[in-house]
């Protein structure tokens, strides 16, 4: 259990619930109900051994905080997860109450051993031991198959480091989801990419033999489409996309439409994971609150190339 006051609310309720959810207990020292309430939470965190953490935050003193998140009575708990107000209650509730409304949101314990393990392999990564992490995302995968984002990640990384067959076979369940993902289908349009350049005789073309054989014919977009797969294969994201704009701009429905699908997935490779604490970054916490220091917005380039090339996409399909 953790006393948050305004100084401590970003780090020990924010920033801990995008790992941990967190419980926040309201509640002021006049409150009875608040006491008897209290020794309940306290006693769940123990018998839930880190599946939540309790936070406690006087409303008395603190009143922005709960002015914030709307509190009109004690005691009131509210839920965080990803840094984000998920669900809540008012009043002293009993235990098994208190429970139901518990297992209601928190993960299980093999997905919190399973987030655990995602967490040791983005160190992995970051350390450059991918073959480690690739083993820690599959034993995470294994504990909790639904869990996109570790799919996602596991899946990426198997293609970074040019394992293909294991990477599809990852991928696979999902590209039978209706509705399918863009960022899983991203994925296999880069795989396809890979697995062109592994099996094709024209991926030993340099890019100047691509260049003259478009040169004889405008239109031969297979050509093309293999010039822009060598590319994304390369990571040359920019120069792909140009080819395929000169597809698009020809013929729009081509090969069932596979010049701006494999686009708009080069469009998705490329955009950077939203910051889990972006609110932050804007001078306001993902709570609601107003924080002092403005982050001055800065505008980011590769971000201002998807930008760019987006535009390009629409101007060329109307």
């Amino acid at each position: 259990m953790i006393d948050v006051t305004m100084e401590n609310f970003e780090t020990d309720v924010i920033a801990a619930s995008q790992t941990t959810p967190v419980l926040v207990d309201f509640w002021a020292d006049w409150c009875a109900p608040c006491k008897s309430l209290g020794q309940v939470l306290e006693k769940l965190e123990a018998d839930y051994q880190g599946r939540f953490q309790l936070v406690k935050i006087n409303a008395d003193t603190e009143q922005q905080l709960a002015g914030a998140f709307g509190v009109k009575s004690l005691p009131t708990c509210i839920l965080l997860m990803g840094g984000r107000p998920v669900d809540g209650f008012m009043g002293a509730l009993p235990e098994g109450k208190v429970r139901e409304f518990l297992d209601k949101h928190l993960p299980s314990d093999n997905e919190v051993a399973a987030q655990a393990d995602a967490q040791e392999a983005e160190q992995l990564i970051n350390a450059g031991d991918a073959q480690a992490a690739i083993a820690k995302l599959q034993e995470a995968l294994s504990l909790n198959t639904a869990d996109d984002e570790t799919r996602y990640n596991l899946v990426k990384l198997l293609i970074s480091v040019g394992e293909l067959e294991e990477a599809q076979a990852a991928l696979a369940p999902k590209l039978t989801e209706i509705p399918l993902q863009l960022r899983f289908d991203a994925l296999n349009y880069w795989l396809q990419a890979l697995q062109f350049v592994s099996t094709d005789e024209r991926a030993a073309w340099t890019f100047e033999q691509f260049d003259a054989a478009i040169a004889k014919n405008k239109r031969d977009f297979d050509t093309r489409l293999a010039k822009a797969r060598v590319l994304i294969a390369a990571e040359l994201f920019e120069n792909a996309m140009e080819e395929l704009l000169e597809i698009i701009m020809r013929d729009k429905t081509w090969n069932n439409d596979v010049a701006r699908k494999t686009y708009v997935a080069i469009l998705e490779l490329m955009t950077p994971p939203k910051p889990k604490t972006d609110d932050a970054a804007f001078g306001k916490s993902a709570g609601g609150i107003e924080l002092t220091g403005k982050a001055a917005v800065q505008e980011d380039p590769v971000l201002e190339m998807i930008s760019r090339y987006r535009r390009k996409l629409s101007m060329a399909l109307n």
